[in-house]
């Protein structure tokens, strides 16, 4: 069997399954994604990056070389969707919405699945270290610019600090960068809700998708589309070795860079009302079109 098909077949199908599950059961279970997207945005997505972040043990200069070459990759693709969309003559809501979705891919989701299936289990430490970097480096450009498009100046600045997946960061930073670990407790609190993300936020995806009513499938929708799963991945595949990585870092920093539009920023253009139908659209776009981009970037891995 073809390794297009093969890879298709067992690692990219799983985790749409499970998105497709809650699409087709939300209704009848009278679940409310909502819901379930505050309790991720405020509990579970600060747990894990906490849990992650506070652990983390690895040589500083690969580290530094990843959160480099994917931060450059990430907020270059994010300013070519603002660039993309202000050439087609859009106005400022949507050209943050464009630049929010070609900004943060969802490295969390389906990267580190995606990443374990293709790549192994070795390659998972690589896929934390940018999930973390993008989750937070693409976070942060989210708020700070959704919340400037609706405030602006200084109260688009205090808005970003007070986010609980920013406001975590530097506390969980402490550790090692002390050489120490959080209490037990701490550490199993913050696993529990942790462990829990990647699940729910696949089935806030499903639901998000079935509870959006109408969906926008016209020329923004497509232009985001083609910025975040084609100039994303040929932007990894041309910057990634520069900062000097090679093997499975690489291929894992590559891979996290082909993502579609994270789920969270459908959550972050709900919560602060910055062209929410737009960005649902292509998060679901983008979700369906990566059935097909992300098999063809595993094969070339």
């Amino acid at each position: 069997m073809p390794q297009f098909i093969l890879i298709f077949i067992n690692v990219v199908t799983p985790v749409f399954v499970v998105v497709a599950l809650a699409y087709v059961l939300g209704p009848r279970l009278g679940v409310q994604y909502r819901s379930l997207s505050r309790t991720a945005y405020y509990l579970l997505i600060p747990a894990f990056i906490f849990n992650v972040l506070s652990q983390v043990r690895v040589d500083l200069a690969t580290a530094g070389q990843m959160v480099a070459g994917v931060s450059v990759v990430y907020i270059a693709t994010g300013f070519l969707g603002l660039l993309t969309a202000r050439l087609m003559g859009y106005g400022r809501e949507l050209a943050v919405a464009f630049f929010m979705t070609c900004v943060f891919g969802n490295v969390g989701n389906f990267g580190l699945a995606l990443t374990q299936f293709r790549l192994g289990q070795g390659a998972m430490e690589s896929a934390t270290i940018y999930m973390v970097t993008v989750n937070t480096v693409s976070f942060m450009a989210c708020v700070l610019a959704a919340a400037w498009v609706r405030k602006g100046g200084f109260s688009a600045v205090t808005t970003l600090f007070k986010t609980p997946g920013v406001v975590v960061v530097p506390i969980a930073l402490f550790f090692p960068l002390t050489d120490t670990l959080p209490p037990v407790m701490v550490q199993r609190v913050c696993g529990l809700m942790g462990d829990a993300m990647i699940p729910l936020m696949l089935l806030v995806l499903g639901l998000q998708l079935r509870e959006a009513g109408h969906l926008e499938w016209g020329r923004p929708v497509m232009a985001a589309c083609l910025v975040r799963l084609a100039a994303g991945p040929l932007l990894a595949f041309a910057l990634i070795p520069l900062v000097g990585l090679t093997g499975a870092p690489a291929s894992a920093g590559i891979l996290q860079a082909s993502m579609p539009p994270a789920v969270l920023t459908a959550v972050i253009a709900l919560e602060h009302d910055v062209a929410p139908t737009f960005v649902i659209s292509v998060v679901f776009a983008g979700t369906l079109v990566s059935l097909v981009s992300l098999t063809a970037v595993m094969v070339l891995l």
